[in-house]
């Protein structure tokens, strides 16, 4: 699904968000201003970089859990991303949209489980000392040659 520079932002379905997210456009704010950067005879005349504001706090979409895990995930309530890569703002207004989207999938995530240590089995222990045991007589036979008279 290719996102749409105008109207909801739709953030796909993933871990954390598995029915996807929809955000209404009421939500975000946009900012446009002049992008350095290429654009030929128009590059001082013409807003092309996008800057989309999200307020966390002030959104009807999240729960109370997934505001607190985004505000969690980024440290701040308010999510800024921008783009000026492109000469269009039609086209910098999609690529800043991906990104929020997927800032917003990724800090939706749940945390990745914590890793549980195991023992060794009993085999690989004593697999490993037969190891350690065969290479010290290996070495113990490499020093000096005595001379048994």
């Amino acid at each position: 699904m290719t996102p749409k520079a105008t109207g909801p932002l739709v953030v796909p379905p993933g871990p954390g968000v598995p029915g996807g997210l929809v955000v209404p456009e009421s939500e975000m704010e946009e900012r446009f201003s002049r992008s350095p950067g290429p654009g030929g005879q128009s590059v001082n005349t013409t807003d092309s970089r996008v800057e989309i504001v999200f307020d966390v706090d002030a959104s009807e979409v999240l729960t109370p859990q997934q505001r607190d895990r985004v505000v969690a995930a980024l440290g701040s309530t308010r999510l800024s991303v921008t783009a000026s890569e492109h000469r269009s703002q039609l086209r910098n207004r999609v690529a800043a949209r991906e990104r929020l989207a997927e800032r917003l999938r990724t800090a939706l995530a749940p945390p990745p489980r914590s890793r549980v240590a195991t023992k060794p089995t009993r085999g690989s222990q004593r697999r490993r000392v037969e190891a350690k045991r065969r290479r010290s007589e290996t070495k113990s036979g490499r020093g000096r040659v005595r001379d048994t008279d």
